[in-house]
């Protein structure tokens, strides 16, 4: 399976690098990880309803322009569906089954996505009700990956 992590925006800090570094050597056993950022808009402390929708078109343009045609889309929306972590690890065993072969998860910018964005998913999932940084949110859904996998293969993984 090609597992394709398409985020808004560059990872700065070391420690979430470092985290995300150490993802990618435990999934490299379990699928063909990429990890592709497009640029984040520059986003105003005052920001009016026209400036932020011109900034999820333009994000979002960016993305639409970097998603393959024939991948699986899941977007990580707060409004998504909610699945415990079995659930998640069936969901990523049924689509690797029925014949799916590249997963491209979306994670939007601090301002969400752009509603084309969502209406090209075929899936959208939450992580919780609370909003977390797009930075953060790539090693919690790394971390999550990497459990789906271990549970699909029927290994330990602590709870």
């Amino acid at each position: 399976m090609k597992i394709t992590l398409l985020t808004v925006g560059k990872l700065k800090e070391k420690f979430f690098r470092e985290a995300v570094s150490e993802y990618e050597k435990r999934l490299s056993r379990y699928c063909r990880l990429r990890i592709e950022e497009t640029a984040d808009e520059k986003t105003p402390e005052k920001i009016s309803e026209t400036q932020r929708e011109q900034i999820l078109q333009k994000e979002g343009e960016r993305i639409l322009r970097m998603l393959p045609e024939d991948a699986y889309v899941i977007t990580l929306e707060i409004d998504g569906r909610k699945l415990t972590s079995e659930k998640f690890a069936e969901e990523i065993e049924r689509l690797g089954v029925g014949g799916i072969s590249h997963i491209v998860f979306v994670i939007g910018g601090s301002l969400g996505l752009h509603h084309k964005i969502k209406e090209r998913a075929d899936l959208a999932v939450s992580f919780s009700d609370m909003t977390f940084p797009h930075q953060l949110m790539r090693v919690i859904l790394l971390e999550q990956i990497y459990r789906a996998y271990r549970i699909i293969n029927g290994e330990p993984y602590h709870k």
